[in-house]
């Protein structure tokens, strides 16, 4: 009976004493405190908003909004509801986003490229325009480009003609470039140039198995721009020309007619664009030191010219390395769009969680909304490059 009460302590203090019930136990008692933790919160958040008697729900969405939105592609208008407000909001949020990341990805790979140059004036300036960008605040930079290089163009009389062309002007009121007008058999050609992506797309794939199973390279660039530009041409041509395009034309003291951007938009896509390429800059250059100096050296040894060498040894082991950190970047470039709100460009932000908040005080719902999209938004862009990142790992026997 001794020897049976003597065990009985020990084994609680085995149990005490064992690192994975003590783990479990600690876990157990932090996920407590958290449910208590949103419990109470929502609990707080019901009882002060009866007491300021504040309504409850998303039926505010289907309410007019009854203002304007300086520029969306979208056929918006004031009498529209706040839920058009918040997809006009999604849709000036992903335009702006979309094309800074892929204009600071560019961008980050030719910096980081440069900054690895032989020739040492090249890639000093790299790497000033890295170390410059890189420690100087975003806002600031927006609120640069906005106030000292875009809001001090000329006036639209005086507007600068791009490339020359009087339908292609920059001015203080914004980018004026000609819109498109499909007619009704321009399918055709956007069918035609699908296709030829598609056709590229097997064709470089063929040509990488056979370059890998013969050693031969095979060169795909003239059938390439044969059906992703030649086809689409020839349909274009043999389907009548069906499209137009509407040119902005001065009238009075301003343009009228084609399509045009912000010069809040402008800023803030140049902001993001040489700010984000700066970080994209190092995780590329990162990258390339990380391959092993014999896979060049081996590679320069069987005769290929360095710029197959950077192409088609360094780069494909190097983006092993790129794309973990390039994952963050993008997501980065997508919230720091909201940054956007501070010199007025409508974006999610500043049409949805400032102007449509103020104007309803569902500030729950809409700050919910808003923060819904932009997670939505950053676990898509996780999913995706984590997908593409495994594919491109090496993989082991």
């Amino acid at each position: 009976m001794s020897e049976y009460g003597s065990k009985r302590p020990g084994g609680v203090n085995a149990i005490i004493n064992d690192e994975r019930y003590r783990s479990v136990f600690y876990q157990v008692v932090v996920f407590g405190l958290f449910i208590w933790a949103v419990f109470s919160l929502i609990e707080n958040t019901q009882i002060n908003m009866a007491t300021r008697k504040m309504a409850v729900g998303f039926d505010f969405l289907k309410n007019s909004a009854g203002f304007a939105v300086a520029w969306t592609p979208l056929d918006y208008k004031p009498s529209d509801s706040y839920f058009m407000v918040y997809w006009v909001g999604i849709i000036n949020t992903l335009i702006l986003a979309g094309i800074s990341i892929v204009l600071a990805t560019f961008l980050g790979f030719v910096v980081g490229i440069l900054r690895l140059s032989r020739n040492w004036l090249v890639a000093q300036i790299a790497s000033w325009y890295v170390e410059v960008l890189r420690n100087t605040p975003l806002l600031l930079q927006i609120i640069f480009w906005y106030l000292g290089a875009f809001a001090n163009l000329p006036r639209p009389k005086q507007s600068i003609e791009i490339f020359g062309f009087e339908s292609l002007v920059l001015n203080n009121r914004g980018l004026y470039i000609p819109k498109p007008q499909p007619e009704d058999l321009f399918w055709l050609t956007v069918l035609a140039f699908v296709g030829g992506l598609i056709v590229a797309v097997v064709l470089n794939k063929r040509a990488t198995k056979k370059q890998q199973e013969t050693g031969k390279y095979i060169s795909t660039l003239v059938p390439t721009l044969v059906v992703i530009f030649v086809l689409p041409i020839l349909v274009f041509l043999l389907t009548g020309m069906p499209l137009d395009w509407d040119v902005p034309l001065l009238k009075g003291f301003n343009y009228r007619g084609g399509g045009f951007v912000l010069p809040a938009m402008l800023a803030v896509m140049v902001a993001l664009v040489v700010y984000h390429s700066a970080y994209a800059a190092e995780m590329v250059r990162a990258g390339i030191l990380s391959v092993s100096k014999g896979q060049t050296e081996a590679a320069s040894s069987l005769g290929l010219k360095q710029s197959f060498v950077m192409r088609l040894v360094i780069i494909p082991q190097a983006m092993r390395a790129i794309v973990p950190p390039m994952i963050s970047l993008w997501m980065n470039v997508v919230k720091n769009s909201s940054l956007a709100i501070a010199i007025g460009f409508p974006d999610l932000v500043s049409v949805f969680m400032q102007t449509s908040l103020n104007q309803s005080g569902h500030a729950v719902e809409i700050v919910a909304m808003v923060m819904a999209f932009y997670m939505t938004v950053s676990l898509t862009i996780s999913a995706c490059l984590n997908v593409y990142n495994k594919k491109i790992q090496l993989t082991e026997r």
